[in-house]
């Protein structure tokens, strides 16, 4: 992307402001940024299907992406996890060259940057500071699967799902708020801690009752930080007492 283009202010203010690449100098992510192209992608588009995944790096610069995987036999999906502004794909490839097994989904109209494996490397070889904020993000993405593995083989349904909002919960003012999943359906909800919408649906509305959070016209909050984390730490407790 050339620093004439329309995209180039906001497309710079977006890595300035990522984890990823928020930390390195300007006139590093400059020269990044002329060697990626924009893309963009309707919602619900499959940006990357497995076969595809060996091929080019992409780094958000709006909208979200959902990392999933669908059982062949049963059609059943289930998202690993969802990836925002400033987040890139697929790191796991681009360390080994080898197909992931996971498809890249568009959860809404998306607009990205994307770039060659063979571009990327030869930058992050020029540019040896990029790794000050690339291998703690990797560190990030493993530490999400590694806890992913073990909620779904300790923690019961219910657990499950009030980690994953304190996960997404960001601390703002006046109030918490939910980040990436404050308007994921139950469905999706479901797909994320390996459930069914059913199940999920009644949790929510226990959460509700007990004034946890808000639920309405397809919009999530939490509403009691404090009291959520509590019901967690009794959930967790109750189990090390079986």
């Amino acid at each position: 992307m050339k620093s004439d283009s329309p995209f180039y202010e906001n497309t710079l203010k977006a890595l300035k402001q990522s984890e990823l690449f928020g930390g390195l100098k300007e006139t590093v992510i400059q020269d990044m940024l002329l060697m990626f192209r924009r893309q963009t992608w309707l919602r619900k588009s499959i940006v990357m299907q497995p076969e595809q995944t060996v091929k080019e790096f992409f780094v958000i610069i709006s909208g979200r992406v959902k990392v999933t995987r669908v059982n062949p036999d049963t059609g059943k999906e289930f998202i690993l996890f969802l990836l925002g502004p400033g987040d890139g794909f697929d790191v796991i490839s681009l360390l080994n060259s080898k197909e992931h097994n996971v498809s890249f989904v568009a959860m809404d109209d998306l607009e990205t940057l994307s770039a060659p494996f063979t571009t990327v490397h030869d930058w992050i070889e020029r540019h040896p500071e990029f790794n000050k904020a690339f291998l703690p993000y990797l560190g990030k993405q493993i530490r999400l699967i590694s806890n992913l593995a073990f909620d779904l083989a300790l923690y019961d349904t219910s657990t499950r799902l009030m980690k994953l909002f304190l996960q997404h919960t960001v601390q703002s003012n006046p109030r918490p708020r939910l980040n990436l999943i404050n308007d994921l359906s139950n469905e999706e909800l479901a797909c994320m801690i390996g459930s069914v919408r059913v199940v999920v649906s009644r949790h929510v509305q226990e959460l509700k009752k007990e004034g946890i959070i808000t639920a309405r016209r397809g919009h999530l909050e939490v509403k009691e930080l404090h009291t959520l984390v509590e019901k967690i730490e009794e959930h967790l407790a109750l189990k090390d007492k079986r």
